[in-house]
């Protein structure tokens, strides 16, 4: 067994808080350094109060699933020696809400779309998305519903 270590850096400061309704709420903007790479700036998702022009946590792990999947379907590919010429996909994650304010995601549909280069492994191509799901290091850490709706076409 291997194991990686991975590494992020919040940072978070009071700024003036937002009012609503009489009350006073914090503002939700931050930002995360990893370090050698850009910082990213993130907020909570418009729906919870955050800036709507920054990424959000649930942005993130939406994106994080979408491209983990791509590049393990890739790492099949290549073992199945499948030329894939194109790969695009447009995924959705299902958030609910309980009464006390707590949530979860519980469901993502993927909804990738492959050209390959061969018409005659264009099924094996279909099939190679359950594999590469079993191989996704972010699908093997999620406890919700993952659905793939794939398309493949030469």
């Amino acid at each position: 067994m291997y194991k990686h270590l991975f590494k992020a850096a919040l940072n978070w400061k009071a700024t003036d808080k937002l009012e609503e309704s009489n009350k006073k709420v914090y503002a939700k903007s931050h930002t995360i350094k990893i370090e050698g790479k850009d910082i990213l700036s993130i907020s909570a998702a418009k729906a919870f109060k955050g800036d709507p022009t920054l990424l959000n946590p649930e942005d993130l792990l939406l994106s994080a699933l979408t491209s983990c999947h791509m590049m393990s379907y890739l790492y099949v590919c290549q073992q199945n020696n499948i030329e894939v010429l194109a790969y695009e996909d447009h995924s959705e994650a299902t958030l609910v809400l309980n009464d006390d304010g707590s949530g979860r995601i519980t469901k993502v549909v993927l909804n990738p779309v492959v050209h390959i280069r061969d018409e005659s492994k264009r099924e094996l191509a279909l099939l190679l998305h359950t594999q590469a799901n079993k191989l996704c290091f972010i699908a093997n850490s999620c406890n919700f519903e993952i659905e793939h709706h794939a398309q493949c076409y030469s």
